[in-house]
């Protein structure tokens, strides 16, 4: 029997099968193969892949209708793999559930980190994490505690908010109108100069080079992610 993940490539490109099913199999996954969304909503139904690549562009459905309608039923991590690089599609991709989003053309070892991130991550919706450790960063928040290099930082109760829903993103990209919405509320979703700000501040007292974050990482134009020791 094997033991390896299954991962689901969805895409009517001949060429992108012949060079990705090679590069998933010698990174010890077992690529499975969709041309549709038909047929990729199909094998998701009955084979239940450790994790999908999803193309936007299928013949049958747009590519983000076929993510709503696999989220209704499917909560494993789902990457979009897309020559559509308009900042909006990775946005409304993002914000109806997958869980990160890599341009064609594209290099395999950068989407294959971004998968594996992904598979580590767990299923979307799983337990979010409430503790971590970054760099010399210590998290903790139940305790809504945060160290680095031993001594207490202190935040206002938004920033700390907006950091903890950074966190609890487990390395995910959370977008600007997520993060608006969760901190701020629905009436302030396009408020991204105020969220920079606040972004801004909390950069200024968690990382070591503001001008560089190592944690705290922007995602251009479409939002960021809290990066942790993995």
């Amino acid at each position: 029997m094997s033991l390896r993940l299954r991962i689901l490539v969805v895409d009517d490109e001949p060429q992108i099968h012949r060079f990705l099913s090679p590069a998933l199999e010698a990174a010890g996954f077992e690529p499975i193969r969709a041309e549709t969304a038909a047929a990729a909503l199909r094998e998701i139904a009955l084979r239940a892949p450790d994790a999908v690549i999803l193309d936007l562009g299928l013949p049958d459905m747009d590519g983000k209708d076929a993510l709503r309608k696999a989220r209704e039923f499917y909560d494993g991590p789902i990457l979009i793999l897309s020559a559509r690089d308009r900042e909006t599609e990775k946005i409304d991709a993002l914000d109806l559930g997958a869980d990160d989003f890599v341009e064609k053309p594209f290099g395999v070892g950068e989407l294959l980190a971004r998968l594996r991130a992904a598979i580590r991550r767990g299923p979307s919706g799983g337990t979010a994490p409430t503790a971590v450790r970054a760099g010399e960063l210590d998290i903790d928040l139940p305790m809504r505690s945060v160290r680095r290099d031993g001594a207490a930082v202190r935040l206002s109760p938004k920033e700390f908010e907006l950091l903890a829903r950074l966190v609890q993103g487990g390395g995910k990209v959370i977008t600007h109108r997520q993060l608006l919405t969760a901190v701020w509320g629905p009436a302030h979703e396009h408020d991204t100069q105020y969220l920079r700000v606040f972004i801004g501040q909390l950069r200024q007292k968690l990382e070591s080079d503001p001008a560089q974050p190592a944690h705290i990482v922007t995602e251009p134009g479409v939002g960021y992610r809290f990066i942790g020791d993995t």
